[in-house]
């Protein structure tokens, strides 16, 4: 995927993977390259921004595999943020759809014409 396209949705993935339960970064990273090619250093970055806009806050808890596990949770304002990128991104897939289907009908009318 694009590099500019995935800049531009990781923080709406992580928003939307918080708004269901606190993880752990190593955690989302894993769940988020299920699907798209990240780095965590990449995902960590979008972390700390979360982090200094008040998206999100940061716990603490035991692990019983190893050393404390560092969790984020979304805030009040994060889950705002998080609604309002969603029905940005809903609008702008539907307005590219909509251009991808207009130009595919085109070019079969054309094609008719042949």
């Amino acid at each position: 995927m694009n590099a500019q396209m995935k800049k531009g949705v990781l923080e709406l993935c992580t928003l939307s993977l918080l708004s269901s339960r606190d993880r752990y970064g190593y955690e989302l990273t894993e769940e988020i390259s299920r699907d798209i090619e990240i780095s965590t250093g990449t995902l960590y970055l979008v972390l700390k921004r979360l982090k200094d806009e008040n998206y999100v806050e940061t716990y603490l808890a035991e692990s019983s595999t190893g050393p404390a596990r560092k969790y984020y949770h979304l805030t009040d304002s994060g889950r705002v943020f998080q609604k309002s990128l969603l029905e940005e991104w809903t609008g702008f897939v539907r307005a590219v759809e909509r251009l991808l289907e207009t130009e595919s009908e085109n070019k079969e009318a054309e094609d008719d014409k042949r």
